[in-house]
């Protein structure tokens, strides 16, 4: 392809100037999140011999589904670009491994080859929304996972520039996230857009507010392979789920994978064939239900969690229930609420070691119970007070104290591309954040 792009896998976008020049978030090997997520479909040898040429990857953040090591591996050779995130974890550990990254500033331009530029802009969720321009008249957003926590302006400033524009955002009914949790009394809890209405009114809406032409289907194309998340599949999100449902919206909602050629305006789909399920033992992944802690895991974990000072505001206890035996680390004892993990050692300890909780709750085989009085007993319930401040702000950001959230906070406020609007959940994260916001 002289100019364009293409769309494939779970989350990837690669672009084409006389050739392959950029991919994103480039999982094309191996599973994710302790062998809980696999593909839906398979990435065709075209595509990807496609993505091994490219000369630059993005990645967006640190989950495995978009940064995964296994297939950095075969990318060596490319430059990797990454969003300026506040602490630099991934491109301080990517260094360390000897792979070549470089940081590009929020809002600014960056020229890729003579006809393709890229812009990104990284908000406080650890994660970074992606321009790509196309020879001054395709842009394409590639907002992936990461929302409209503040680049929204950017983008409805951009868009207006180009004859044509396409958004590759996440837009799914929820499985993406922790949604294995139940209630005290054992009842498990449905997880958000269960009755799984359309989602096209949504992808519409989204489209109008930005002005964007097209929407392409993106970051939600995984199922699961491991028995003890399989019963998730019922509850992800598929190609068909996104299908135009008419005449009008054919031009609108554009297939999930596809191939577009920005000289001449046209795209056609990429039919990969569907990967199969076939059910993983969790043991297969280093996880034994029946694994005890060992001696020093709770020292370890209760370390970990004791360094979170917001939690000390709002939340009693965790406690983690491993290999049949229940293990309680008190926070604050004054506040009547807590949350309990029931999860095999080996997943859990490597998120422990390795800062990176987030990746045991989204692999929704964790048993997550919210335990006394929470606001809300739904899979929201612990958002904003308990999810982000351990994943994103301190796991990813380095941010456990006040002063260190402080600090954190006003850095991205400084940049301009922090917002919050009057949604419910933007409302609640901005009542949460703003002890720490200048």
């Amino acid at each position: 392809m002289d100019l364009g792009f293409e769309t494939i896998g779970n989350a990837t976008l690669i672009c084409f100037d006389r050739g392959p020049l950029l991919v994103t978030d480039p999982w094309t090997h191996g599973s994710a999140y302790f062998g809980s997520w696999i593909h839906q479909h398979q990435i065709p040898a075209e595509q990807m011999a496609h993505i091994q040429a490219a000369k630059y990857v993005w990645l967006s953040h640190g989950h495995p589904d978009h940064l995964s090591m296994e297939s950095l591996e075969h990318l060596r050779h490319a430059d990797i670009l990454l969003p300026d995130h506040v602490g630099e974890r991934i491109h301080r550990e990517l260094r360390a491994a000897g792979f070549r990254t470089w940081i590009l500033k929020d809002g600014l331009w960056v020229s890729l080859s003579d006809r393709v530029r890229v812009m990104c802009c990284a908000n406080i969720f650890q994660d970074a929304v992606l321009l790509v321009d196309l020879g001054g008249e395709v842009l394409i957003a590639n907002a992936n996972d990461a929302g409209d926590r503040g680049a929204g302006h950017l983008v409805q400033n951009c868009v207006g520039r180009f004859k044509r524009s396409f958004l590759t955002a996440l837009v799914a009914f929820g499985d993406a996230d922790m949604i294995h949790m139940f209630d005290e009394d054992g009842k498990q809890i449905p997880p958000p857009n269960a009755e799984r209405g359309p989602l096209q009114p949504g992808i519409l809406g989204i489209l109008d507010h930005y002005g964007i032409t097209s929407y392409v289907p993106f970051a939600t194309l995984h199922q699961y392979q491991r028995k003890d998340s399989l019963w998730t599949n019922a509850q992800v999100t598929r190609p068909e789920d996104m299908r135009a449902r008419d005449a009008s919206e054919e031009q609108r909602i554009l297939p999930a994978y596809l191939s577009y050629d920005a000289r001449k305006d046209e795209w056609k789909p990429i039919a990969p064939p569907a990967v199969q399920v076939v059910p993983k033992d969790p043991k297969d992944f280093g996880d034994d239900w029946e694994e005890p802690l060992h001696l020093g895991d709770l020292e370890k974990i209760t370390a970990y969690f004791r360094r979170f000072e917001h939690f000390r505001g709002f939340l009693g206890f965790v406690e983690f229930r491993v290999g049949g035996r229940t293990h309680r680390i008190d926070i604050a004892p004054e506040y009547p609420r807590g949350v309990r993990f029931e999860t095999p050692r080996g997943s859990l300890m490597t998120c422990v070691e390795w800062q990176i909780f987030d990746d045991l709750m989204i692999g929704n085989f964790t048993k997550t119970t919210l335990v006394g009085d929470w606001k809300t007993k739904n899979t929201m319930g612990m958002y904003p007070d308990f999810n982000p401040f351990l994943t994103k702000f301190g796991d990813n950001g380095g941010a456990h104290t006040a002063a260190e959230l402080r600090a954190y906070f006003a850095e991205y406020q400084r940049r301009g591309f922090t917002a919050f609007d009057d949604r419910a959940d933007s409302r609640e994260l901005e009542r949460a954040l703003e002890p720490y916001l200048a």
